[in-house]
């Protein structure tokens, strides 16, 4: 378990510090987020056996094999040991991530698993799996793991009829194609004013289509058992899973499949200096004489532009800074400040500075209208939901109640995990109330989740293994 040490910072520094954040953390490299595991020793191995010696083959070749998404093999058939295994990246990882989950997942389950024939770990990235069975191209729905956010969402009827609607949607388009194609696909629909649905649905590629329909109707099924009304859930099964969450867990922008692997060098182009009758040679000395100037000089080319271009940035900057103190630096006028703050509406009042009172626009958010608090001109350069999750985790750090606001340590963990689900904020320090105070938006945790069966704790989420 991860110990979460509280530090209290001041407003400021601390939503400064999270808009950072957005912009370094993700280029942090860290392990895979691990989800579940499940190696039940109904059959074991003894140490430096051949299974062991098999199993080490297999292990090392899905590692070999991982700069594809979906990849299944065998070692030792015909022996007395066979083992089979695969491992599955998530449809919209890039080869690195995936890669990075596979080396990690072939020693990590070891560990955990250190005798087991039967085995399978799931990461938020990838899946791994091994059997002393063949399991390619069969359906599996056991062992089944429930995740679910144990917070609960408003007008629960109309937003589980979506989540019912969207998952189907997903799978229909994942279940797709013949045994060996790619079995991913993502569907997102309006909730309401400031909320989206996004889901997920994917198969093992070695599943035909109504293997993996079935596989996906099963998982969907389940939904209700574990996650009804909650604000995020996800079904994971040996053969597929589904998930749902009220922000965008996944990338948007890369649902295509991975690339293969990667091709043999093509052969040298025959050399210059060959020629039937002598005449028309080239000389190696010769192509260095002409080819070296020319790089050269492309290289001073680009270095010059390079100082050029840095020294620029540097003289725009200075004149900002230069320009900001001066009262000619305001932008706007006295009607549009007005308008924005009410009148100078002591609601809409942050603090005061060197400048004066500081306004601030927490209606907006209250109205659902966040993106309203960016500058037009930026419309085209951003993507809507980083600027929303960056808002809400901004507006989490500066609640007025001290308790209520996250560590740094748990803003790390909300900009490096898209699996991290993002509470509503509270009123703002300094935010000063009216006669009537607005009701709480808080997201409530439950101290625990009322099921029928087991549960973990997975720091985000709540895991559930459920009897079948």
């Amino acid at each position: 378990m991860i110990m979460l040490i509280p530090i209290k910072i001041p407003n400021t520094l601390l939503f400064i510090s999270s808009l950072l954040y957005i912009s370094i953390g993700r280029s942090l490299g860290a392990n895979p987020v691990y989800l579940y595991h499940s190696c039940p020793n109904t059959t074991t191995f003894a140490p430096n056996s051949i299974y062991q010696t098999n199993l080490n083959n297999l292990l090392s070749s899905l590692s070999s094999n991982a700069t594809s998404e979906f990849h299944n093999t065998s070692a030792g058939e015909g022996s007395p040991s066979p083992v089979y295994g695969h491992f599955l990246c998530r449809g919209d990882v890039n080869t690195t991530a995936c890669r990075d989950c596979v080396t990690f997942a072939v020693k990590d389950i070891l560990k955990r698993c250190p005798v087991e024939k039967e085995t399978v770990i799931w990461y938020d990235e990838c899946q791994l799996r091994y059997s002393n069975r063949s399991f390619f191209g069969t359906v599996y729905t056991r062992p089944g793991v429930y995740l679910l956010n144990s917070g609960n969402i408003t007008d629960q009827n109309r937003f589980n009829r979506l989540v019912n609607e969207t998952t189907k949607a997903a799978a229909a388009e994942a279940a797709k194609g013949l045994a060996g194609d790619k079995k991913f696909a993502t569907k997102d629909n309006n909730f309401n004013g400031f909320q989206r649905l996004y889901t997920l649905a994917q198969c093992t590629p070695d599943l035909n289509a109504s293997g993996c329909s079935t596989c996906l109707t099963d998982a969907i099924g389940s939904l209700p058992i574990c996650c009804s009304g909650k604000l995020g859930g996800r079904v994971l099964f040996p053969s597929c899973s589904v998930r749902y969450e009220v922000y965008p867990f996944y990338n948007q922008n890369s649902t295509t499949p991975l690339p293969p692997p990667t091709a043999q060098p093509t052969p040298a182009p025959p050399s210059f200096t060959s020629s039937s009758n002598g005449q028309g040679k080239i000389s190696a000395r010769t192509i260095i004489a002409i080819v070296v100037p020319i790089v050269v000089a492309i290289l001073l080319v680009i270095l010059g532009f390079c100082f050029i271009t840095k020294r620029a940035k540097k003289y725009t900057l200075a004149k900002r800074v230069d320009d900001i103190t001066t009262p000619e630096s305001l932008q706007f006028d006295l009607a549009t400040i007005e308008a924005a703050t009410n009148k100078f509406s002591a609601d809409y009042k942050l603090g005061e500075g060197g400048f004066g009172e500081v306004y601030k626009a927490w209606k907006l958010w209250k109205d659902g209208n966040p993106l309203k608090l960016l500058d037009p001109t930026l419309v085209q350069s951003y993507s809507e939901n980083e600027v929303v999750r960056c808002i809400n985790i901004g507006l989490l750090c500066v609640q007025e109640d001290p308790e209520d606001r996250p560590t740094m340590k748990t803003i790390v963990l909300m900009f490096n995990s898209y699996s991290i689900t993002l509470g509503v904020p509270k009123q703002p320090a300094f935010y000063n109330r009216t006669d009537v105070d607005m009701p709480s938006m808080g997201l409530k945790l439950d101290d625990s989740t009322s099921v029928g069966f087991p549960v973990s704790i997975n720091e985000a989420s709540i895991t559930e293994l459920y009897p079948r």
